[in-house]
């Protein structure tokens, strides 16, 4: 027991050197930053889906004038109107913003991660680390849409399978596992090997899994009043942010000891002075 507590005490304070806090409030920042991009992109896609289905815009329009009064039917139907007709500029801006924040976002990454294996800043030169940054963010975007769709698949084979939710729970956190074992490997500047990243990539991952389990409790219990519907999702989002990214780091930072980085001594101890 002793033994355990004293390595979780190293690897909080390795944590803590590396300034793990903040990089997870800057990665975070840029997480919520990167919504309205994504947004504006969103909102272009199903513009350019309705502008080629008139008849599907056609149906939205009578839904939406039988469900609310005219005067308000009148304003969201020209709402979507404007949407439908600016869809490519705003497209492309939310492309633009999009890839430009992702690269921010990446950036706070890599540094991070790098940070926990206390790997020296590396300087290439703007251009190359924003290409090997745009790589990064491509795979990372490829490797998480793989998760999405091998966790709905995962989950739609346990429902016809009959099988109980702790199956569900399972996928997911094997899913995770492997996703969080790929990036504190290969997301650093100097890639790191897979092998020292299986264990903690199982840590991130039971704890996501819990995190999440506890975070459908909380959205329950706090969009209930109309302060809760109005502010729950928005702060839920960026606790959500902020505590996936403290234990991405946090198992980073445990892989990182297990692989023979240490607190350094202080120096008047190295001294050889009390």
């Amino acid at each position: 027991m002793k033994r355990a507590w004293d390595r979780l005490v190293a690897v909080q304070r390795h944590y803590e050197r590396a300034e793990g806090d903040i990089y997870a409030a800057a990665i975070t920042y840029f997480t919520i930053f990167a919504l309205f991009p994504l947004l504006m992109m969103a909102f272009a896609v199903v513009g350019f889906v309705l502008a080629s289905r008139p008849s599907l815009l056609a149906e939205i329009d009578s839904r939406v004038k039988a469900a609310v009064p005219a005067d308000f039917a009148n304003q969201v139907l020209t709402l979507m109107d404007s949407a439908i007709a600016s869809r490519t500029s705003v497209g492309l801006i939310g492309l633009g913003t999009a890839v430009y924040v992702g690269l921010l976002w990446m950036q706070r990454l890599r540094e991070a991660l790098s940070r926990m294996w206390d790997q020296p800043p590396v300087r290439p030169g703007f251009v190359k680390t924003k290409l090997s940054d745009l790589g990064a963010l491509v795979s990372a975007f490829v490797a998480s849409l793989a998760t999405i769709g091998l966790t709905a698949l995962g989950n739609s084979a346990l429902q016809l399978t009959g099988l109980l939710r702790a199956g569900s729970a399972v996928v997911s956190v094997l899913i995770a596992w492997g996703l969080f074992t790929w990036m504190m490997a290969r997301l650093p500047r100097d890639p790191m090997s897979l092998r020292l990243c299986v264990r903690a990539g199982l840590l991130a991952a039971v704890g996501f899994e819990l995190f999440k389990q506890l975070g459908t409790i909380y959205l329950r219990t706090v969009m209930h009043g109309p302060a809760g519907a109005a502010f729950g999702p928005v702060v839920g989002l960026m606790v959500f942010a902020y505590i996936t990214a403290r234990l991405v780091l946090f198992a980073t930072a445990w892989a990182a000891t297990s692989g023979g980085i240490s607190e350094p001594e202080p120096a008047d101890s190295a001294n050889g002075r009390p």
